[in-house]
This record gives C-alpha cells, sequence and structure tokens, in this order.
C-alpha cells in the first residue's frame, strides 16, 4: 500500500521539533551543559574547597586547569560549580511559569475587578528593572538559596501574567469555554483543563527564553556578591573571586564564563527553534 501524500499526513509536532536543525543543537548543547553540570561533582579530583596549592598557581598533572585566588584546584571547582546554576536557573523558571500562567488565566476568565487588580501589581512590578528588583529584595532578606530562587521567580513571573492573560483573552469567549460554562463545570477545570491547553505553546516556548534570563541573572548575582556565598563553588562567584588574576590565571575566569554562555546559548536556540517551527506547523494547521 502507498504512503498517503505528505499534505494527507497527520502532523507530528515532536517529529517536526527534532527535524529542525535550530532546535536539535540547542537541545543537545543544553543537555550536554546539564550533564555537565550534574556529575561533574562525581569526577572532581579534590573537594571544592580544599586548598591544594599555591595563589594562581600554574597548571599541573594534579591541576589540569592550575589553582585559583586562594589555590582551590580550579578544575574540580569548575566541576563541582555548575549544580547550583543549573538548578537554581530552572526551578525560578518554573515557578514563574507557574504562578504567571495561573494568575493570568485566572485574570482573563474572570475580568472586571479581579483583573484589574492583577493587572495594575502587574504593571507595578514590571516598572521596576528585574536586577534592580531582585537585588533589592535578596539584600533585605540574605543570600540563601530559596530567597534567590523565589525572588527570581517574582521578578519574571508578571511577564508571564501579561503573556498568558493575553493569549487567554483570545481564548475565554471561544465556543468550547462557553459550553463548560453551561455545563457547570468547576472554574479550575475549565481554567486548567479547557483554556490552558490551548495557550500552552508560546507559554513553553516563554519557558525556554525564561531560563536564559535566569541563568544571566543569577551568574550575575554571584559575580555581584549577592548569589551563592564562597567558598561553595558556583561558576558565576568564581568569576568574581578570580577577575583579579585575569593575566595570570585565565582558566579560572574563563573556564566559567564558557560553560555559562554556553548555557545561555543552547537554552536561546532551543527556545527560538521551537518557537519558529510551532509557528510554521499552526501555520499549515489553519
Amino acid at each position: 500500500m502507498s504512503r498517503p501524500p505528505s499534505s494527507f499526513r497527520k502532523p507530528n509536532p515532536l517529529l517536526d521539533l527534532l527535524r529542525a536543525r535550530q532546535v536539535r543543537f540547542g537541545l543537545v548543547l543544553s543537555v550536554l551543559v546539564v550533564a555537565f553540570a550534574l556529575l561533574g561533582p562525581l569526577f572532581a579530583p579534590h573537594a571544592p574547597t580544599d586548598l591544594v596549592g599555591i595563589t594562581y598557581g600554574p597548571p599541573s598533572l594534579d591541576a589540569p586547569l592550575g589553582h585559583d585566588y586562594i589555590g582551590h584546584d580550579v578544575w574540580s571547582r569548575v566541576l563541582a560549580g555548575g549544580v547550583s546554576v543549573v538548578w537554581m536557573s530552572l526551578v525560578s523558571a518554573v515557578l514563574a511559569l507557574t504562578a504567571g500562567t495561573a494568575l493570568g488565566l485566572l485574570a482573563a476568565f474572570a475580568r472586571r475587578r479581579v483583573d484589574q487588580t492583577i493587572v495594575w501589581f502587574t504593571d507595578v512590578f514590571l516598572a521596576f528593572p528585574d536586577l534592580i528588583l531582585v537585588l533589592l529584595i535578596v539584600s533585605m532578606l540574605g543570600r540563601e538559596h530559596w530567597i534567590i530562587v523565589l525572588t527570581v521567580a517574582v521578578a519574571f513571573a508578571p511577564g508571564v501574567v501579561r503573556l498568558s492573560r493575553g493569549i487567554a483573552l483570545g481564548v475565554v469567549n471561544q465556543e468550547f469555554v462557553e459550553a463548560a460554562e453551561m455545563m457547570g463545570y468547576p472554574r479550575g477545570r475549565i481554567l486548567f483543563r479547557e483554556i490552558l491547553p490551548s495557550i500552552l505553546t508560546p507559554l513553553l516556548v516563554h519557558l525556554g527564553i525564561m531560563l536564559t534570563w535566569a541563568i544571566g541573572m543569577l551568574s550575575g548575582l554571584a559575580f555581584l556578591g549577592y548569589g551563592v556565598a564562597p567558598p561553595a563553588a558556583d561558576w558565576g562567584l568564581m568569576i568574581n573571586e578570580n577577575r583579579a588574576g585575569l593575566l595570570i590565571q585565565p582558566a579560572a575566569v574563563f573556564g566559567p564564563v564558557l560553560l555559562i554562555a554556553l548555557f545561555a546559548l543552547g537554552t536561546n536556540l532551543l527556545a527560538e527553534g521551537v518557537g519558529r517551527v510551532t509557528s510554521r506547523i499552526e501555520e499549515k494547521t489553519t
């Protein structure tokens, strides 16, 4: 039996995504950096806090990338320093997406005073630049990991609220939503089982974009001294600690810079590629 023409085949979004070169490249790059960060501590020759050499010591067999500003093994700290960047970026982006989507759906569906209140608070938070807002909250409440993650999520959530509300406004008046209301379905079911699936694709694309922002935000906080506290190993913190010896021991700075850049590049390419492919799929189906 002959295969049906391509124009009559049922579309497969996952297969279309994997066929896109940009999506594949971004996915592979992101997975490689995440695997390096999560598995790196298992292969570190020294504990990240061990003093095993002289200040800005040169590379050797025991320390392939040399030593940092107080004698830590740079290679060991590079291997151990990515865990915090990866999990904090992922959790803060997911929290922002979850909270922002819930509020945006509620605002679009409830309308009137609830909508006005949510939009007003969103506009107030959007008036503050993200970095300044995060620095202000972290400087007051402390540098614990959970505080930093929640603060970054709070900074990103207003953008998700505006996005989800704007898309949901075009869905809440459609016939299937009105039918669900007439049948007496609970509001939660209508929001999360009827409306949410219709707006999920752009939200997932925005999740990838927020992940890129979170990587830069958290690394910048650590560089400025408001992120992960020493002597813990963190890629952003390593850049700040060793910048004074950049000309003497460049590996202590360029190693974490390269990994942060690759992680941000991978997530950005993945999010942008997914957005382009889904736009093409929607154009073909309409």
